[in-house]
């Protein structure tokens, strides 16, 4: 991308905008977006790929600005910023969590993915959702999150954060990854698996779902370990206090190289002997809330269960 000049932001209020750009759908919501807001007084701020896809490389529009890495201060690109508007399914949604992590903004998710749990809002709601931004109409939810840090011989070779789930899995298709499981610092069993999911309640109906975990209301204050097609006689789900310290070594054998995945984004390769522990996260996620549904909703409406037949009370916009 090009140098821009710099348009004077609308003075006073700003908004981070985060948005899927590979995709085409997503490129025009997310300018469409951004125009209204620049247009109703709050500064739109892109990051620098991001801008090169959504404006090009002429000046930049009255009322946009483009982060630069140069200029960064404390809190990344999201200093300075009320709230981070994200374009996008829950994969952008988790990136903008990565971006934003410095800063702490909320984030606010319009979903134009498959099933969006982590967004508030759908891509016909922009007109909507944009009054809410402007008129500061919405609520904003803390979500726990996880701390990773991955030890050898005691020593912290990684640490680093999860939103919906650590996962400690196999390194080779062909190969089973051997595993002992501690809950406190005291063992609970020893596994050869496919791997073991260690989740949030957030991530609750992400891969700890697929794997055969439960699904947790938000709002629960608890931890979940998920053994993945453990050849084991104990390999059920856990639910355990979000105080406690869950731990997955891999065995030290010649064949028991493992990976760690945080949010299916982030990779570090676990060698035999390897520790990786994962215990509530001093960050909360924030993500903005625009209504008051409650999260039985949110599942019937993303997983499209059915429920015809139901005679209790009409929900909101029901009839």
């Amino acid at each position: 991308m090009t140098d821009h000049l710099a348009a004077e932001p609308t003075a006073g209020r700003r908004v981070l905008l985060l948005a899927h750009t590979g995709r085409a759908e997503s490129c025009a919501v997310a300018k469409a977006c951004a125009e209204a807001l620049a247009g109703r007084g709050v500064a739109v701020r892109l990051l620098p790929g991001e801008a090169a896809d959504l404006i090009g490389d002429g000046p930049v529009p009255a009322g946009h600005e483009v982060w630069s890495p140069e200029d960064a201060g404390p809190g990344g690109p999201g200093a300075g910023c009320e709230l981070a508007v994200v374009i996008g399914g829950d994969g952008t949604i988790l990136r903008a969590a990565e971006v934003t992590r410095d800063s702490g903004i909320p984030l606010l998710g319009v979903n134009l993915g498959h099933v969006g749990f982590l967004a508030e809002a759908e891509q016909d709601d922009l007109a909507v959702t944009i009054d809410a931004v402007v008129d500061r109409s919405y609520d904003i939810e803390d979500r726990l999150t996880l701390e990773v840090l991955v030890l050898l011989d005691g020593e912290v070779l990684t640490r680093t954060f999860a939103v919906n789930e650590a996962s400690v899995e196999k390194a080779e298709r062909q190969r089973m990854v051997e595993v002992l499981v501690e809950v406190d610092g005291r063992p609970l069993s020893r596994w050869g698996c496919d791997g073991v999911v260690l989740a949030t309640p957030t991530g609750s109906t992400a891969y700890n779902f697929s794997a055969g975990g439960p699904v947790v209301w938000p709002q629960v204050e608890a931890m979940l370990m998920v053994p993945i097609s453990a050849h084991a006689l104990f390999a059920r789900p856990l639910v355990v206090d979000p105080r406690s310290v869950m731990s997955v070594e891999v065995q030290d054998r010649p064949d028991g190289a493992g990976v760690l995945w945080c949010d299916g984004r982030r990779t570090v390769d676990l060698v035999p002997g390897a520790r990786v522990e994962v215990r509530r996260g001093e960050r909360p996620l924030r993500l903005v809330r625009l209504h008051q549904a409650p999260f039985s909703d949110r599942l019937v409406a993303k997983f499209r269960l059915p429920v015809a037949g139901w005679r209790g009370a009409p929900g909101p916009g029901e009839g």
